[in-house]
């Protein structure tokens, strides 16, 4: 009974927050059409002129563009986003849409009108999305009250992993209450998750605990979430076999279909040389800048792998000293105030200008423009020593922007990268490609992306080998 009335109260509130989230959708889309009709029409008198049905394929348009961007960067992810964080996304999801709706009919109609009625707009958008976000958040925490929250971990790295859950703003809608060190059996742990806790985060125990816990969660109606392990993200991406009597999931190493990576390979073609070609006055302007500041080369070249463990040699603008590692010891960056970054490196590194000159590796082939972060090979050496999985990044071609670079940061450590890269691996296709294309323009206004390991650090490992070792073994 109690979990049927709390299913039912968790119904209502997904539909109130689905009413908000469609007025707020269906009046930008309001809002175009009217826009529309002016600068088509120069009045609202379109309905009645010849042709009407295409304002209406143009609004539609609009409308799909729209709802894929506002996927694209959870632009209604309520509760879990800062209002700043949630009208940006709304903002750029505008952006965006009316970018492509303006260029696709100015190209149809062989005419380009001026887009300052796109412009004024576009501020409009602004503000509607601010007002909207912080009335949407308002609302969500008033549907959601926090709920009493247990967290369960089996070491002290593990609960370091649980990262944005204790903070802000997601805070505000779990309220930790108990925070359990935990490595023994469901049977144990059960008398704890009866004490009436509305949510509860796993992280680190072993497979049979942690499913009985999460099971328990279900029956309950409780919200149960858990930190995967390598295994479970492999697990997303079995095939259901249908040649036997009983259900067999099959997993392998992952081949790309044919017709997949000869259409992606043309796109990597096709984008990277159309990059180079427009972004060749920035380039132009970084290469001047590197080399009046200190006479040295513009370009930094480094080995690092790709697919199937090849090497091949990266091509970036370079944002260190000419000596950045003069001991010969392979060490990533510890973020703006590593000593080794010039002056001029940090503008680089901040605008994600170093990053540019990779469209050439993705020309000749060497890498693809989604895909995994590529390493170097020593520092993959030390990664797997203590991951032995990490080489199953290489499955497919390293990329230029990923779900590692998207969702995770440069400090992330490798065990998280792996699970991104896997996630990816599992889930590719040409529309999650694009996804993550336009996903990536996001995070290039975030600071936290770039954040760099600890000073002293050689790799992004910050665990022990025996807590890794027993990880994996769960």
């Amino acid at each position: 009974m109690e979990t049927a009335r709390a299913s039912k109260n968790d119904y209502k509130m997904k539909t109130k927050q689905f009413i908000v989230k469609m007025i707020h959708f269906f009046i930008t889309v309001g809002l175009f059409y009217l826009t529309f009709l002016l600068f088509r029409y120069g009045s609202l008198s379109g309905m009645q002129e010849l042709g009407f049905r295409y304002n209406y394929i143009v609004a539609v348009g609009f409308a799909a563009l729209v709802a894929f961007f506002n996927r694209t960067y959870n632009s209604y992810l309520f509760g879990y986003s800062r209002i700043r964080t949630l009208a940006f996304a709304q903002i750029l999801s505008q952006l965006f849409a009316l970018t492509l709706i303006y260029f696709s009919v100015s190209i149809g109609w062989s005419q380009w009108k001026t887009p300052w009625l796109f412009l004024i707009l576009l501020l409009v958008y602004i503000l509607l999305d601010c007002a909207f976000s912080y009335f949407g958040n308002g609302y969500y925490f008033h549907l959601n009250p926090p709920r009493q929250t247990l967290l369960i971990y089996r070491n002290e790295r593990d609960r370091r992993r649980f990262g944005s859950v204790t903070g802000k703003p997601t805070e505000r809608l779990y309220k930790i209450v108990k925070e359990l060190k935990f490595d023994g059996t469901f049977d144990e742990i059960r008398p704890e998750l009866e004490k009436g806790y509305e949510a509860v985060f796993v992280a680190g125990l072993n497979s049979r605990c942690r499913n009985g816990i999460l099971k328990y969660c279900e029956d309950h109606g409780i919200r149960g979430f858990f930190l995967p392990h390598v295994g479970d993200v492999i697990m997303q991406g079995a095939q259901h076999i249908q040649a036997f009597d009983t259900p067999v999931m099959m997993v392998r190493r992952k081949t790309l279909r044919p017709e997949y990576r000869i259409v992606k390979r043309i796109l990597d073609f096709v984008f990277s040389l159309l990059g180079l070609i427009v972004l060749s006055p920035v380039f132009l302007i970084t290469a001047i800048a590197i080399k009046a500041y200190d006479g040295g080369p513009v370009f930094y070249k480094q080995t690092r792998l790709t697919r199937d463990s090849r090497e091949f040699r990266i091509i970036k603008f370079r944002s260190m000293r000419v000596d950045a590692e003069k001991d010969g010891v392979a060490r990533l960056s510890t973020g703006e105030n590593d000593d080794r970054i010039t002056p001029i490196g940090k503008i680089v590194r901040k605008c994600r200008l170093d990053e540019l000159p990779q469209l050439i590796n993705i020309l000749k082939g060497e890498m693809s423009i989604v895909g995994p972060r590529p390493e170097r090979p020593e520092i993959a050496e030390k990664y797997y020593e203590q991951i032995p999985d990490f080489r199953l990044r290489l499955q497919v071609k390293a990329g230029l922007t990923g779900y590692a670079q998207v969702y995770g940061k440069y400090s992330s450590d490798p065990y998280e990268k792996l699970e991104f890269d896997l996630m990816y691996i599992n889930n590719m296709s040409l529309l999650t490609d694009l996804e993550l294309v336009f996903a990536t323009a996001a995070i290039l206004f975030s600071a936290e992306s770039t954040t760099g390991v600890d000073a002293g650090s050689v790799t992004a490992l910050d665990y022990e080998e025996d807590e890794l070792n027993s990880r994996q073994r769960a």
